[in-house]
C-alpha cells in the first residue's frame, strides 16, 4: 500500500525529479490538464475531486513514509492546484502556459490565506489546501484576463 500512496504522492513519480519538484508537479497537472479539457465541466471538477481526495489520503500516508511534515518529494497537490487554475482555460496555447507560471508564483508567494492553511492545517489535508488556494487565485485572474485583456 505504501507504494500506491507514494506513487500518487509523488504525481507518479514526478516528486523525484531533480531541482523544483513543485514545478514538475505542476507540469504534470497542465499535462493532465490536456488530457482532461475537453471533458464536460462536471466530469473534470469529479476529476479534480478525485485528484483531491486520493492526494489528501496519499499526502498525508507520504509524511508518515518519509517522517517528516510536507515532504518536497509530494507534489500531487500542485497536481490539484495546476488543474483548478485551468478549469474553463480557452485552447490557446498561452492559456495553459500563463496559468502555469501564474500558478507557481502564487504558490511560492502563499497570498493569504494559503500561508494561513500552510500553517495552520497539517497532514495531508493542509498539504492539499494551499495549493488549492493558489489554484483558486490563478483561476480568478486567468478569467479576469480571458474576459478583459485576452485577443
Amino acid at each position: 500500500m505504501d507504494r500506491i500512496f507514494m506513487f500518487i504522492a509523488t504525481g507518479a513519480g514526478t516528486g523525484y525529479l531533480p531541482r523544483a519538484p513543485g514545478t514538475w508537479g505542476s507540469l504534470l497537472g497542465v499535462a493532465l490538464w490536456f488530457v482532461c479539457r475537453d471533458l464536460e465541466p462536471p466530469l473534470y471538477t469529479g476529476v479534480i475531486l478525485g485528484l483531491f481526495i486520493l492526494g489528501t489520503v496519499s499526502a498525508g500516508a507520504a509524511e508518515k513514509i518519509a517522517d517528516r511534515a510536507d515532504p518536497g518529494l509530494v507534489v500531487i497537490d500542485e497536481v490539484v492546484g495546476q488543474m483548478i487554475a485551468l478549469i474553463g482555460a480557452p485552447h490557446h496555447p498561452a492559456a495553459p502556459v500563463l496559468a502555469f507560471f501564474i500558478f507557481r508564483v502564487l504558490d511560492i508567494l502563499k497570498p493569504f490565506p494559503a500561508n494561513w492553511l500552510d500553517r495552520h492545517i497539517h497532514g495531508g489535508l493542509g498539504i492539499m489546501l494551499d495549493d488549492v488556494a493558489a489554484g483558486l487565485y490563478t483561476l480568478l485572474l486567468m478569467h479576469l484576463l480571458y474576459r478583459f485583456a485576452w485577443p
